[in-house]
């Protein structure tokens, strides 16, 4: 096994905490490998198994690690009472520290070289710390030099001092020369983060050795956001095969797989907005045997994915008095019971409110209710906010009724008094407010102690009874029935009137738009110009409003019913130049049938020129057909000679002429004609705009009453 080389160059730096922002995981080598660089010399890193910190020397040292960590204090510096040993330079490693084959944690290998400092003088008390003497030997030879080393290592959140016991023989030791070196393993750290490690000894002897380093991070994974969509960036090896899965992670209940493919080399995964949840996971892991599989959640505080989630959740309720929240993941919520009266209104909170604990998903739970009863909801709230809200079995119990809520308090000796819930408030029933419930307390009171009210919940405090209302409801129906009648009456006057009004209105002419569907945005402008036009007395038909008809006919088919029709009905077909069309115009002229083949699902231009030629070249197109294109966007000596010989109008400009010439004998005088040019400019205006602007913006046709939808 080829452990990884120490990693960074070492930097020093102030004695302070780093910086929030590092997360921890587990780290396979597969990852790792990545981290470190795509060197082929890294092969793997050395694991360690269990959980203990350890140490060794080097040989001519021994060493002892001091159970615990201890506490970081440096002291002063003192002078040294003769040779010491003391810490001239810091090594780190990157190791594994599994607790099992497959769960490893990065940890930082730190090796610490040590040397004499200070010359031999006669010592004036054996117990002077830093020599000891033999007690059985006296000789100088056979003195040890003995040093107690602090090895303090910062990386946040985790701070920890160790001391290590080192010493040497006397005689190997030689002033200003190196003797060795300790081994500690480990510091647990996550990827990414700056590590600080500082040693000295006690008592302290010279300058702390400090070293400041960042460890690597993962390069091989970024998430971005563009606009709707999330992008997942893997940058790996053209070589390397590996597998991705997406996946909900939930809290209660296993993890529930979403998508999965294997993969090589580098890749970009594209994610709508509306696939986002904070559960949501990524995991990859090499195609290898027994390989390690590292798991990312990064959408965990992103604000699209939690109003996803609250989209996403279901409240269900469950008989006899089950209840169940459905959502991919968990939800930090809580849940209330409440009374909703008939005739709207908030529905309002009730004693006994439910477990204030997180609701847990996904998981049915009982209501505290000794009986059903449709006006109960449960209301779901997150940070105050109401979310969702569901009313007890609807389908089984049916409607909401108008039952009064009574809430029974109970005091010592068998006192209690009664209320009842109102939107007002909880209105005493003896009381002399001029609410429902006050001008009926006497009678619900007596309606309670003779058992016709509904228990629906008690504690030893309070309890909840729901009294039927219907019996006091004065239902006058002769009143009812008149009043109907009399309402029967006047929609059937106002039907006749409005019949009669739409026989005298005379039928709009027919007009059929044909266009070259060759972006967006000449879409968006025919639309609007199709939508101004149904303002006129215009039955205007476009394959913009018949796609469904479009598809299932296809182009030629629903080009023949609709000119057919048209012209039946004395209409006139419109002719919309634009590039895309008189190119179409040119290809069909020179080539004949091989271009007339359509160029979409839905371009009826190119279907509808094998039939509109001919009519052209027959001389049957005057008083039939109409063309026209948009200022800006093409000129009038664009338009094929062979169609000249029919009206051609410049729109805008030329709207006025072209508004008469459509509607033909019923055109409305000068002034008006020219009210209503001015009313279809300004709508079709803006849309020529923006595709002069920017051309392939998206856009929508305008709502109407449509002809051959």
């Amino acid at each position: 096994m080829v452990s990884a080389p120490p990693f960074g160059g070492g930097r020093t730096g102030p004695w302070a905490l780093v910086p929030p922002g590092t997360w921890k995981m587990p780290v396979p080598w597969f990852l790792l490998s990545l981290a470190l660089g795509r060197s082929p010399m890294v092969l793997s890193l050395e694991k360690l198994m269990g959980p203990q910190d350890t140490a060794r020397c080097s040989p001519g040292l021994s060493c002892h690690l001091w159970d615990g960590d201890v506490l970081c204090l440096p002291g002063s510096i003192v002078s040294a009472p003769g040779p010491v040993l003391v810490p001239t330079r810091l090594q780190t490693e990157l190791v594994l520290r599994c607790h099992q084959e497959t769960d490893c944690d990065l940890c930082v290998r730190v090796a610490i070289h040590l040397a004499v400092h200070g010359h031999w003088e006669e010592p004036k008390d054996e117990d002077k710390f830093g020599i000891a003497a033999d007690p059985e030997l006296e000789e100088p030879r056979n003195a040890f030099l003995q040093a107690q080393v602090v090895l303090s290592f910062q990386a946040y959140p985790t701070a920890r001092c160790v001391l290590l016991e080192v010493q040497v023989r006397a005689a190997l030791a030689q002033p200003g020369q190196s003797v060795g070196s300790v081994v500690f393993d480990c510091f647990e750290a996550a990827l990414g983060a700056e590590v600080r490690l500082w040693s000295y000894t006690q008592p302290r002897y010279q300058k702390e050795l400090n070293l400041t380093q960042q460890l690597p991070a993962l390069p091989w994974l970024s998430v971005s956001a563009d606009g709707d969509d999330v992008h997942l960036v893997l940058d790996v090896s053209e070589e390397q095969h590996f597998g991705l899965s997406l996946y909900w992670n939930q809290v209660q209940g296993p993890t529930k797989p979403w998508w999965h493919s294997n993969l090589t080399g580098p890749q970009n995964i594209t994610l709508n907005h509306t696939d986002l949840f904070p559960c949501l996971c990524i995991q990859v892991w090499p195609l290898e045997p027994d390989s390690v599989r590292t798991s990312l959640c990064p959408f965990r505080e992103d604000p699209r994915a939690h109003r996803n989630l609250w989209r996403a959740a279901r409240l269900r309720l469950l008989p006899p008095r089950g209840w169940q929240l459905n959502a991919p993941c968990s939800l930090l919520a809580e849940a209330t019971l409440c009374w909703q009266a008939p005739g709207g209104g908030p529905c309002q909170s009730l004693v006994p409110p439910l477990s204030r604990a997180n609701v847990t998903v996904n998981k049915t739970l009982q209501l505290p209710l000794l009986n059903a009863h449709p006006n109960l909801c449960v209301q779901v709230s997150s940070w105050e906010k109401l979310q969702l809200q569901e009313c007890l079995w609807a389908d089984s119990l049916g409607a909401l009724k108008d039952d009064m809520l009574l809430v029974e308090t109970r005091g010592p000796q068998d006192n209690r008094s009664l209320c009842a819930l109102e939107p007002s408030g909880c209105t005493p029933l003896l009381s002399r407010a001029s609410t429902r419930a006050a001008r009926l307390g006497e009678q619900l009171l007596q309606d309670l102690q003779s058992g016709q009210c509904l228990q629906l919940w008690e504690d030893d405090l309070r309890a909840l009874w729901a009294c039927p209302m219907d019996k006091y409801v004065h239902q006058r129906w002769a009143l009812v029935w008149l009043a109907c009648l009399l309402l029967a009456s006047v929609l059937f006057l106002l039907f006749l009137f409005k019949k009669d009004h739409v026989k005298a209105a005379p039928r709009g002419r027919a007009a059929l738009l044909l266009y070259s569907a060759e972006d967006s945005g000449f879409e968006r402008l025919v639309g609007a110009l199709a939508s101004a036009l149904c303002q006129l007395p215009l039955r205007v038909a476009v394959d913009l409003w018949s796609r469904r008809e479009l598809s299932a006919q296809g182009p030629l088919a629903w080009f023949h019913a609709q000119r057919r029709q048209t012209l039946q009905d004395g209409g006139v077909v419109v002719l919309l130049f634009s590039p895309g069309a008189v190119a179409l115009c040119h290809e069909w002229l020179q080539d004949g049938a091989a271009a007339s083949a359509p160029h979409g699902p839905h371009d009826a231009f190119a279907a509808s020129l094998s039939c509109v030629l001919p009519d052209f070249l027959q001389g049957r197109a005057p008083g039939r057909y109409v063309g026209a294109y948009f200022d800006g966007l093409l000129h009038s000596e664009a338009v094929p000679a062979l169609f000249r010989s029919v009206p051609v109008f410049s729109l805008p400009s030329q709207l006025p002429d072209f508004l008469g010439t459509l509607q033909g004998p019923a055109a409305p005088r000068p002034g008006r004609l020219g009210e209503r040019a001015k009313q279809v400019s300004r709508a079709l205006q803006p849309a020529l705009d923006q595709l002069l602007q920017a051309p392939g913006a998206p856009g929508a046709p305008g709502d109407c009453t449509r002809d051959g939808t």
